[in-house]
């Protein structure tokens, strides 16, 4: 995996819906879009047309037992991944994982699938978590924060070495009026979910971005930790009927 130190990326606004239940997540929508990395033949916009990525980040702690000691009490990974453990490489150009302070190189970058790092620790902390497009998606990114969390609930009884400690969030990510090429490119992918286009309607051929990882598309749903992973199956299928009302766009 990936560990590199690089300054991040100036911070943009997002537009969040104040909602807490799974079953509707919250949507994010990166704003202010330019053109500058795209170009003309790729540039032509679909106005009043969403595409959604159903997107889930979070931490898995693990606790060492009798391999603890003071400052190494539990193995923890965090991570971005598709709802559904899909690839989002076809979407995603890196994620920017920042760290508490105390650990070497505390800010991680994260170039291509499985968007994760695994460190251990002792204690619990905020990490931000910053998600970067490819050049025909967005050329601004979404920051997210996450809650490490190490130690469970006392309802859930005491720490094991066999049952993780895991705290996930289920969003949207939310690309108004994409360009025709980001389109063509996932029309037809699992972790993406577009409107049904009309019969008789043409995308262009869809051209690669340029900074697309080309080392082979990562098999997510063998993820070593997919057993843990919490099952957000309602919510996708919610995802999936609100994307479907945009087919009344292609019908005009």
């Amino acid at each position: 995996m990936p560990h590199t130190t690089t300054p991040l990326p100036s911070k943009t606004s997002i537009q969040l819906e104040d909602v807490e239940s799974a079953a509707k997540p919250q949507r994010i929508i990166p704003t202010d879009y330019t053109d500058n990395n795209i170009n003309q033949d790729e540039n032509k916009r679909l106005k009043d047309v969403e595409i959604s990525v159903p997107v889930v980040y979070g931490t898995m702690a693990f606790y060492l037992g009798k391999k603890a000691n003071e400052l190494q009490s539990h193995k923890w990974t965090v991570y971005v991944r598709g709802a559904t453990n899909e690839d989002l490489g076809v979407v995603i150009k890196q994620v920017v994982f920042q760290l508490h302070p105390s650990f070497d190189n505390p800010i991680r970058v994260v170039e291509s699938p499985p968007f994760e790092l695994s460190e251990c620790g002792w204690g619990e902390f905020e990490i931000c978590i910053s998600i970067l497009f490819h050049d025909d998606v967005c050329d601004k990114h979404v920051d997210l924060f996450h809650l490490l969390k190490l130690y469970p609930d006392a309802e859930s009884g005491p720490q094991s070495t066999k049952k993780p400690v895991v705290v996930e969030t289920y969003n949207e990510i939310v690309f108004p009026d994409p360009s025709e090429n980001f389109l063509a490119r996932v029309l037809n992918h699992p972790a993406v979910y577009v409107p049904r286009l009309p019969a008789g309607f043409n995308l262009p051929a869809p051209v690669p971005s340029p900074n697309m990882n080309v080392k082979g598309k990562y098999d997510a749903k063998n993820h070593p930790l997919n057993h843990w992973f919490i099952n957000f199956s309602e919510a996708d299928e919610l995802l999936k009927l609100a994307s479907a009302r945009q087919q009344k766009f292609w019908q005009q």
